[in-house]
């Protein structure tokens, strides 16, 4: 069996150690053009290319670190679950493609002659290696590091390095893991010189005992040395404990301790964060506290160079991070660049370290020929669990160790936690496949909905059928893994979820799936730029869209459903006090939802505003309050210059001054109550009819500043501008969640919709009646094929300036399921270019993704109005909507006021032509802005992968009644 395909983990390696950033010993790095041959198969024999006088002037160049598919040699494929060949373990195709990699480097002046390590970061998903014609070995594991002996073959001058990957291999039965299969030398490759008595591994231990507040210190070194740490006075042999005061280490209050590690050969820098890490009480605790985790799940990529991601890269992720309120990371489903855990020590993040392990396509055959429940894969799935433990060893953020994901049960899992364990016991360990929790010690969930999350926390989830089994899994913390899918609009239902979290001290917290988007950057012929998905590069075998999940856009971009998670999760809570029913009326309540942290990093202002308009401002002193301490603290008297308008108080909690991760003035919370008393009137001014509709010239009926057609009795003209409805309109395109996973149990909501015909509804004029002060037209909106169907009645009046429209809807039929929208649709000129509202904002909501939504005065132009989902669905509505305003450049266009306060979305497409679309770049401009001012709107869900829509955000067919009044400007 050739090496590719056999179970080993590989030959020639050196054993694993602990990651450094740097040390005064030599090393260098080989990234640059590589010369590149690609074959089609891993079937040649041929190793001639590793010769160092061969011939490579007719190969490619090609980036490294970097993946051949993204540099026009093949082809990127995405799959979910499913392997993209057949199943028959460790067997591959023989379409097996093979990069045959050669770069030739010179060592530095003054580099001493002796031993030196050459060390791959990363490589997918085999690969086989040479240096100057002598074969160094072979290794699996794409997304670990391995390291082979090379002192004594390097020479001053024409290095030849030789790397021969094969895009499948054994290990790729280990790593179905829900991303792009990019095959290629995508981490650093660095040559590292080893002096005589250099380090060759180190373990750092440094606990916190949280009653005392002393930290013990030791070091365990290979060869023996001495470690520093001036800040504690300590000068230690390796292997020598101390115990002694210390600040300690958690993801809101990250303090490192610089150190030095001193050996006879080397100086290696380090960075010592005190904190221990235990479950005890049912409960995860970091230095004696219960933590909550605000998480997310990270892939790493990069719309250009997939998983070849720079610091740079990696440091934004995690100031975005942090600025959202973000305190945990989940490395699904692999470890990261080792880079990574250090900008997460520094900047503070909690992390579960995820080995790189996922068997997930086994699954659909019943977990058979399953590699974890099969002793002769044990071997590999060890030396991946040695690799990330012994790698990542050191980091204080790292305070749990993953299995790795989805891989159903086995011995060998069970062999990786012994050893685990065994290395090192002070973290516990995490995997979510095993629903009786043999190896772990923490309960976790992926999707579970809000009914069963409360369930858990009340430790009354379904039981085990083994008794001893089910007493030890109830006994255990419990976190969401993964949950609130973040595939296109949505999120929906993060803010009930983060009550549960709140309420149930079991629950701590989870981890959204996940942290990006996955889409590919690409160009139409015209040079318009996309996002590519499963599907796009012509996989006969792919996933589609389901690669775009994430809470940013894949160049960054914050999405709605960040804001929102931002808002939900914010680690203070700013509301009136006399919500509770014990507070003082005029006062905030002010809570503080940090485990670790009290407020004095924060300082509080409050603004009073009327309709959008900041009558006064300044800051509002508050105690710097203990984690979990609340406050009331009066609000000043409310300043002149309301009159009779809409007021509102907000208050602000913003960062005091600059951090690691974000300048003073960053907005950390915010809160708003209503100003007393709270009259809330959704129009300026009632209208009163005043104008008698009449015949006109042309078809047209004629009432205040409208004309209508007669026949149909739809507004035409609204002071001379031509407008296209308004009509009653039930179709949304389609989100992700609505649309479901085909694997999740129904309903699928856009399935239902389709088939009903919610898509094609049509409309029947009954009658156009004129009355004294008012213009009735009486319809009935119903799709074919079925006797499903909306009355409805649309009552027009005016004065001679403005004219107001009450619908009245009445469902008939027996309605199987809730409608995507009830509202209006209009067109409007093209040339409305900017909305103008007060109501929510700045960005979308939808009824269970609101949170983020402030009262206020927005701006924007219309483009702005709409989110750039890589798969064009619903986006871009505004909630509680008062009022809203489109105009052209020279200030004319229209008002609209509702009554009640209503969600109003502006397009340049209809809805239609969103759902068809299926990139972005599909998407072009017509000859209208298509104005939706919806009464209601079905909630979002997130049956992409979890639950759908909760009960109290299903928009049910039912009768209802709304008004808008509407009125040119000029």
């Amino acid at each position: 069996m050739p090496y590719y395909e056999d179970v080993t983990p590989g030959s020639g390696c050196r054993p694993p150690r602990a990651w450094y950033a740097r040390s005064d010993a030599r090393r260098m790095s080989l990234h640059g053009a590589w010369r590149f041959r690609l074959s089609p198969t891993a079937r040649c024999a041929d190793t001639s290319f590793a010769r160092p006088d061969f011939d490579d002037t007719d190969w490619a160049d090609l980036r490294v670190p970097g993946h051949w598919v993204l540099a026009g040699h093949g082809a990127p494929a995405y799959t979910n679950a499913r392997y993209p060949f057949p199943v028959d373990p460790p067997r591959l195709p023989d379409e097996n493609p093979t990069g045959d990699h050669r770069h030739a480097f010179d060592l530095p002046a003054g580099w001493e002659s002796g031993p030196a390590l050459l060390r791959f970061e990363g490589v997918e998903s085999c690969a086989r290696v040479w240096l100057n014609g002598r074969e160094l070995g072979h290794f699996k594991g794409s997304r670990l590091p391995h390291e082979f002996e090379v002192g004594h073959l390097l020479r001053e001058r024409r290095n030849v390095l030789a790397v021969r990957v094969h895009q499948w291999s054994s290990g790729s039965y280990l790593e179905d893991q829900d991303q792009w299969w990019l095959p290629g030398v995508f981490r650093d490759v660095t040559l590292h010189q080893r002096p005589p008595g250099a380090v060759l591994d180190h373990f750092v231990h440094a606990s916190y005992d949280h009653r005392t507040g002393r930290g013990t210190l030791r070091v365990d070194c290979a060869p023996a040395g001495r470690v520093t740490v001036p800040a504690l006075g300590l000068d230690l042999a390796t292997g020598e404990s101390a115990t002694v005061p210390v600040t300690p280490w958690t993801a809101e209050t990250p303090h490192l301790y610089d150190a030095e590690l001193r050996t006879p050969g080397e100086r290696v820098p380090l960075r010592v964060g005190f904190r221990t890490v235990r479950v005890e009480d049912g409960l995860l605790k970091v230095n004696g506290r219960r933590i909550l985790f605000r998480g997310v799940n990270r892939h790493e990529f990069d719309p250009r160079y997939g998983r070849a991601i720079g610091p740079e890269a990696m440091r934004r992720d995690l100031l975005l991070m942090k600025r959202h309120n973000v305190n945990a990371v989940r490395t699904s489903h692999y470890p990261p660049h080792p880079a990574f855990l250090d900008l997460c020590d520094e900047l503070g993040l909690w992390v579960v370290d995820e080995c790189d392990l996922e068997t997930h396509g086994f699954k659909q055959q019943g977990w058979r020929d399953n590699p974890v429940d099969d002793d002769a894969w044990t071997p590999a799935l060890l030396d991946r669990a040695r690799r990330m433990v012994e790698r990542d060893k050191n980091h204080p953020s790292v305070i749990m160790w993953s299995l790795g994901n989805e891989c159903g049960t086995g011995r060998g899992l069970s062999a990786m936690a012994a050893w685990m364990r065994d290395r090192d016991p002070s973290r516990p360990l995490h995997y979510e496949g095993d629903p009786g929790c043999a190896d772990t010690d923490v309960y976790s969930r992926m999707y579970a909905d809000h009914a069963e999350v409360a369930r858990i926390g009340r430790r009354e989830e379904e039981p085990l059928a083994d008794p001893a089994a089910d007493a030890r899994r109830r006994a255990l913390p419990f976190l969401l893994c993964e949950y609130a899918h973040a595939m296109g609009n949505g999120p929906g239902g993060l803010s009930e979820y983060q009550r549960l979290f709140e309420t149930y001290e079991r629950c701590q917290g989870g981890f959204v799936w996940e942290w990006i988007d996955h889409g590919l950057r690409q160009r139409t012929e015209r040079g318009e730029l996309f996002h590519a998905y499963g599907g796009d590069f012509g996989e006969e075998l792919h996933d589609g869209n389901f690669v775009c999940d994430g809470l940013v856009f894949p160049d960054r971009t914050p999405s709605p459903g960040l804001a929102e998670f931002k808002k939900v999760v914010e680690p203070v809570r700013i509301g009136a006090a006399d919500e509770r029913g014990d507070g003082a009326p005029g006062a905030v309540l002010v809570t503080n939802l940090h485990d670790f942290a009290d407020l004095s990093h924060l300082a509080f202002r409050w603004s009073y505003e009327a309709e959008g308009e900041v009558l006064a401002e300044g800051p509002l002193d508050l105690p710097p309050l203990a984690p979990g301490a609340s406050a009331e603290v009066a609000l000043p008297p409310e300043p002149a210059g309301r009159y009779g308008r809409e007021a509102l108080w907000t208050v602000r909690a913003v960062l005091a001054g600059d951090t690691a991760w974000g300048a003073a003035g960053h907005e950390v919370a915010w809160g708003q109550l209503p100003a007393t008393p709270a009259p809330r009137r959704t129009v300026s001014r009632p209208l009163v009819p005043s104008a008698t509709p009449r015949r006109g010239e042309g078809n047209l009926i004629l009432l205040g500043p409208g004309a209508f057609d007669a026949t149909t009795g739809v507004l035409r003209y609204l002071h001379g501008c031509r407008l296209a409805g308004p009509r009653l309109d039930v179709w949304r395109a389609p989100t992700d969640n609505d649309e479901g996973a085909p694997w999740q149990p129904g309903p699928h909501r856009a399935e239902q919709w389709r088939r009903i015909g919610l898509h094609r509804m049509r409309h029947r004029v009954e009658s156009v009646e004129r009355g004294r002060d008012a213009l009735v037209v009486r319809t009935r909106v119903a799709p074919a094929g079925t006797d499903l169907a909306l009355g409805a009645d649309y009552r027009w009046s005016a004065d001679d300036e403005r004219l107001r429209l009450e619908v009245s809807v009445r469902p008939y039929g027996d309605w199987p399921c809730p409608l995507p929208r009830l509202g209006l649709r209009m067109g409007l000129c093209a040339s409305f270019a900017t909305a103008r509202w007060y109501g929510g904002g700045p960005g979308e909501a939808y009824p269970d993704t609101r949170a983020a939504a402030r009262t206020g005065l927005w701006t924007m132009p219309v483009e702005a109005l709409q989110t750039p989902y890589v798969r064009p669905q619903e986006n871009g509505a505004r909630a509680d909507v008062r009022w809203v305003e489109l105009a052209r450049s020279d200030g004319s266009g229209l008002r609209a006021e509702g009554e009640p306060a209503f969600w109003f979305s502006a397009r340049r497409w209809t809805s239609e032509q969103l759902d068809a679309a299926r990139h972005t770049t599909d998407l072009v401009p017509g000859d209208h802005v298509w104005l939706h001012l919806d009464h209601a709107l079905h909630g979002i869900g997130s049956a992409s992968c979890g639950p759908g829509v909760l009960p109290q955000y299903e928009l049910t067919a039912a009768p209802a009644r709304f008004a808008v009044i509407l009125h040119p400007l000029r």
